[in-house]
């Protein structure tokens, strides 16, 4: 099956969808601490945008699973140059990456229902949900994450 994993931040939505963008499932999420811009460099708190694919995916001992995104990609080190050139972040800023879809840590499942955005720029959404995304989705999956 050809899924696409559409990460709405706006309404705090993560959709899988399946053939002609028929929706399979769709889940809430929060993201990072700043949920609103686009990541420039690491260690600014922000959820990256644009299109991106599953690397790989692996259990985890914290959240359970790890759906890592292939962050930073051409368009994102593109941003990440235009921001230097531009004076918005330092000049010697590092992109960062470990980006992914992941659980939260065991008791903290509130953090999703209550919105608390909490990660450092991956995308959370509870364990048992996490568990499902992962069964769901293969290397390669295309995930695209809108403004």
């Amino acid at each position: 099956a050809s899924l696409f994993i559409l990460v709405d931040k706006p309404t705090l939505t993560l959709s899988v969808l399946g053939a002609d963008s028929q929706l399979v499932k769709s889940y809430p999420v929060v993201l990072g601490i700043n949920p609103v811009d686009d990541k420039r460099m690491q260690g600014d708190k922000c959820t990256p945008e644009g299109t991106f694919h599953v690397k790989s995916s692996y259990p985890h001992d914290s959240w359970t699973y790890f759906v890592w995104i292939d962050y930073p990609t051409e368009d994102s080190w593109r941003k990440h140059r235009e921001a230097k050139a531009q004076g918005l972040i330092p000049a010697n800023a590092s992109i960062g990456g470990e980006i992914g879809i992941h659980g939260v840590p065991p008791g903290t499942e509130y953090v999703i229902d209550e919105k608390i955005h909490w990660t450092l720029g991956c995308i959370s959404v509870t364990n048992d949900e996490i568990e499902e995304i992962w069964s769901l989705v293969a290397d390669g999956t295309p995930i695209e994450i809108k403004p």
